[in-house]
Protein backbone atom coordinates (compact mmCIF):
# COMPACT_ATOMS: atom_id res chain seq x y z
CA UNK A 1 0.00 0.00 0.00
CA UNK A 2 1.74 3.22 -1.08
CA UNK A 3 0.81 6.37 1.76
CA UNK A 4 0.91 9.57 0.83
CA UNK A 5 0.86 12.71 2.47
CA UNK A 6 0.07 16.05 2.47
CA UNK A 7 0.05 19.52 4.55
CA UNK A 8 -2.29 22.85 4.56
CA UNK A 9 -4.46 24.75 6.70
CA UNK A 10 -7.50 23.98 4.26
CA UNK A 11 -9.48 27.43 5.16
CA UNK A 12 -12.08 28.24 3.13
CA UNK A 13 -12.38 24.68 1.57
CA UNK A 14 -12.76 25.11 -1.76
CA UNK A 15 -12.61 23.48 -5.72
CA UNK A 16 -8.40 24.35 -5.47
CA UNK A 17 -8.71 22.26 -2.25
CA UNK A 18 -10.65 19.41 -3.63
CA UNK A 19 -8.39 18.73 -6.97
CA UNK A 20 -5.21 18.85 -4.56
CA UNK A 21 -6.88 16.26 -2.61
CA UNK A 22 -8.09 14.18 -5.28
CA UNK A 23 -4.62 14.69 -7.99
CA UNK A 24 -2.68 13.78 -4.33
CA UNK A 25 -4.82 11.05 -4.03
CA UNK A 26 -4.15 9.67 -7.88
CA UNK A 27 -0.28 8.93 -6.83
CA UNK A 28 -1.12 6.22 -4.18
CA UNK A 29 -3.60 4.11 -2.35
CA UNK A 30 -3.80 5.98 1.16
CA UNK A 31 -4.23 9.67 1.40
CA UNK A 32 -3.50 11.01 4.64
CA UNK A 33 -4.33 15.13 5.38
CA UNK A 34 -2.62 17.13 7.92
CA UNK A 35 -4.69 19.83 9.04
CA UNK A 36 -2.33 23.02 10.08
CA UNK A 37 -2.86 23.78 13.81
CA UNK A 38 -4.61 27.62 14.43
CA UNK A 39 -1.46 28.79 16.21
CA UNK A 40 0.40 27.39 13.68
CA UNK A 41 -1.00 29.23 11.24
CA UNK A 42 -1.22 32.61 13.30
CA UNK A 43 2.17 32.55 13.04
CA UNK A 44 3.39 31.47 10.05
CA UNK A 45 0.74 33.79 7.88
CA UNK A 46 0.37 36.46 10.43
CA UNK A 47 -3.71 36.17 10.77
CA UNK A 48 -5.88 33.31 12.36
CA UNK A 49 -7.75 31.41 9.95
CA UNK A 50 -11.15 32.66 9.41
CA UNK A 51 -12.09 28.73 10.02
CA UNK A 52 -10.88 27.02 13.48
CA UNK A 53 -8.70 24.23 13.32
CA UNK A 54 -11.89 21.72 14.02
CA UNK A 55 -13.70 23.28 11.50
CA UNK A 56 -11.22 22.82 9.42
CA UNK A 57 -10.29 19.52 10.45
CA UNK A 58 -14.08 18.85 9.48
CA UNK A 59 -14.41 20.12 6.02
CA UNK A 60 -11.71 17.94 4.67
CA UNK A 61 -12.97 15.33 6.74
CA UNK A 62 -16.47 15.46 5.34
CA UNK A 63 -15.46 16.17 1.80
CA UNK A 64 -14.73 12.40 2.01
CA UNK A 65 -11.48 12.99 -0.16
CA UNK A 66 -8.96 11.38 2.46
CA UNK A 67 -8.66 8.57 4.16
CA UNK A 68 -7.00 9.88 7.27
CA UNK A 69 -7.04 13.35 8.15
CA UNK A 70 -5.14 14.79 11.22
CA UNK A 71 -4.46 18.06 13.07
CA UNK A 72 -0.60 18.52 13.32
CA UNK A 73 1.68 18.59 15.63
CA UNK A 74 2.27 21.65 17.62
CA UNK A 75 6.11 21.02 18.75
CA UNK A 76 7.12 18.76 15.58
CA UNK A 77 5.92 19.66 12.32
CA UNK A 78 8.06 16.99 10.96
CA UNK A 79 6.73 14.14 13.43
CA UNK A 80 4.00 12.71 11.60
CA UNK A 81 5.96 12.12 8.90
CA UNK A 82 8.47 10.04 11.20
CA UNK A 83 4.96 8.20 12.28
CA UNK A 84 2.91 7.58 9.44
CA UNK A 85 6.05 6.83 6.77
CA UNK A 86 4.63 8.01 3.63
CA UNK A 87 6.20 6.81 0.48
CA UNK A 88 5.10 10.61 -1.06
CA UNK A 89 4.94 13.35 0.07
CA UNK A 90 2.59 15.71 -2.14
CA UNK A 91 3.17 19.90 -1.93
CA UNK A 92 0.68 22.18 -3.47
CA UNK A 93 2.05 24.74 -5.61
CA UNK A 94 2.31 27.81 -3.48
CA UNK A 95 3.68 25.39 -0.29
CA UNK A 96 6.66 26.91 1.08
CA UNK A 97 6.59 26.73 5.04
CA UNK A 98 8.46 23.88 6.11
CA UNK A 99 9.55 22.96 2.84
CA UNK A 100 13.37 23.84 2.72
CA UNK A 101 13.92 21.20 5.81
CA UNK A 102 11.97 18.56 4.21
CA UNK A 103 14.95 16.47 2.27
CA UNK A 104 17.21 16.99 5.75
CA UNK A 105 14.07 15.33 7.91
CA UNK A 106 13.59 12.79 4.96
CA UNK A 107 16.97 11.49 5.88
CA UNK A 108 17.08 11.98 9.28
CA UNK A 109 14.02 9.69 9.43
CA UNK A 110 15.73 7.18 6.98
CA UNK A 111 13.04 7.63 4.96
CA UNK A 112 15.28 8.02 1.83
CA UNK A 113 12.54 6.15 -0.62
CA UNK A 114 9.89 8.76 0.18
CA UNK A 115 9.06 11.00 -3.06
CA UNK A 116 8.23 14.68 -2.68
CA UNK A 117 5.77 15.48 -6.05
CA UNK A 118 4.89 19.21 -6.41
CA UNK A 119 1.27 19.45 -7.70
CA UNK A 120 0.01 22.08 -10.12
CA UNK A 121 -2.66 25.01 -9.78
CA UNK A 122 -6.11 24.37 -10.19
CA UNK A 123 -6.74 28.27 -11.56
CA UNK A 124 -5.38 30.20 -8.70
CA UNK A 125 -6.61 33.48 -9.91
CA UNK A 126 -9.96 31.73 -9.02
CA UNK A 127 -9.32 28.99 -6.15
CA UNK A 128 -7.17 30.40 -3.23
CA UNK A 129 -7.93 31.12 -0.10
CA UNK A 130 -7.05 34.60 0.22
CA UNK A 131 -9.10 35.29 -3.05
CA UNK A 132 -12.42 34.14 -2.04
CA UNK A 133 -11.61 35.67 1.48
CA UNK A 134 -11.29 39.07 -0.04
CA UNK A 135 -14.03 38.84 -2.18
CA UNK A 136 -16.59 37.39 0.81
CA UNK A 137 -15.07 40.33 2.49
CA UNK A 138 -16.51 42.76 -0.08
CA UNK A 139 -19.95 40.80 -0.02
CA UNK A 140 -20.11 41.77 3.61
CA UNK A 141 -19.31 45.68 3.31
CA UNK A 142 -21.80 46.00 0.81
Amino acid sequence: MKKIIVFGTFDVFHRGHSYFLKEAKKQGDYLIVVIARDKTVKKLKKEKPWNDEKERFNLVKNSLLADEVVLGNLKDKYKIIKEKKPDIIVLGYDQKFFVNKLQKKLKEFKLLKTKIIRLKSFFPQKYKSSIIKKSKLKLKQK
